[in-house]
């Protein structure tokens, strides 16, 4: 979270945003967030979530389209937290501020438990399970019409529009990079088989594992159209990053088991592979590396990083800078 938004959420914004879902102040638990001020709360037995959005990170047309999105997939079969609406019978409240608003929405709570490291590495019934929702999610987002409002293109990702105002000077290495690679994905061809609005964000974080080993999706706060392989790279990404420099054969290993295993739940009853998705993860690895790098700097304080976040930043910013991705050198 930007740390100026931070000093401008206040508990009267809280306060009023419960009370929009019929909850008081002291139901809520904060339970953190990223880019948002996320919430839980209890009512009639069901637990829930209360989120509030910074009006300078999201519009209410970006809300919107978020909120239809995930209701087209819940009608569709697809396992997600579902929107619930406010006491007005909103899908989303405004609540007022002095300097800027904030944009609250509820969300049931996933059912399940997450799942965390090192239990998701080396979990190839994981990998299928991720491979076979990611596979439903893309054929359900080919036959989508939006209708109330469309998302954001790839290009327009706040991380990426921001960059430069996020990272110190000595980083412009990483702009320069960053300009580089979007001419090359600029550059890939795009149709209604390999582009289309994906979830934006898979990972261990935003998705919760009932006794099935059933997966439920959360956190389409970053759904945008964009490849289809970039949804599969943001998941490999988390997968790998863990993997330092100098332990480059157990990386490989964690690649080859992924690989195999999420291309086997994908392709089930006859889903395709997006075209040339092996050899493109290598530009959407790249990307995802660059927007973490950026969402670190903006959100966290690195003036005394611990030894693996200042290994990890070393090694990130050499290979953004040298072009490569995580899985170049194999």
């Amino acid at each position: 979270m930007d740390p100026k938004i931070k000093l401008l959420f206040l508990d009267e914004h809280a306060a009023e945003g419960a009370a929009r879902y019929g909850v008081s102040q002291k139901e809520l638990t904060f339970i953190g967030g990223f880019q948002n001020f996320i919430y839980s709360y209890d009512r009639d037995e069901f637990k829930y979530i209360l989120r509030f959005t910074p009006s300078t990170l999201r519009t209410s047309e970006v809300l919107v389209a978020e909120i239809d999105w995930i209701r087209y997939l819940s009608e569709s079969g697809i396992s997600v937290s579902e929107p619930i609406s406010s006491i007005n019978g909103e899908y989303y409240e405004l609540i007022q501020g002095n300097t800027i608003d904030f944009y609250v929405t509820s969300f049931k709570y996933a059912p399940g438990c997450k799942i965390g490291y090192p239990e998701c590495l080396g979990n190839s019934i994981l990998y299928e399970e991720c491979g076979r929702i990611t596979g439903r999610l893309h054929k359900l987002a080919k036959l989508y019409k939006p209708i109330k409002a469309k998302r954001h293109t790839w290009e327009f990702n706040e991380y990426l529009l921001r960059a430069e105002d996020y990272l110190p000077s000595e980083f412009r290495p990483i702009l320069i990079a960053l300009d580089e690679l979007k001419g090359q994905l600029a550059s890939l061809p795009v149709n209604a088989d390999n582009f289309g609005l994906i979830h934006g964000d898979i990972n261990v974080g935003n998705f919760t594992i009932d006794e099935a080993g059933g997966l439920t999706l959360f956190d389409f706060d970053e759904c945008q159209y964009s490849w289809y392989v970039e949804d599969i790279a943001i998941q490999l990404y988390y997968l790998l990053y863990v993997f330092g420099e100098d332990s480059k054969f157990e990386r490989k290993v964690q690649y080859d088991l992924f690989i195999k295993h999420f291309e086997l739940g994908y392709t089930e009853d006859g889903r395709r592979m997006p075209d040339n998705w092996k050899d493109l993860l290598k530009l959407f690895l790249r990307l995802r590396e660059i927007i973490v790098i950026v969402g670190m700097h903006r959100s966290w304080d690195l003036s005394k990083p611990d030894d693996w976040t200042r290994d990890f930043l070393q090694d990130s910013r050499m290979r953004i800078t040298k072009g490569i991705s995580l899985i170049d050198e194999f």
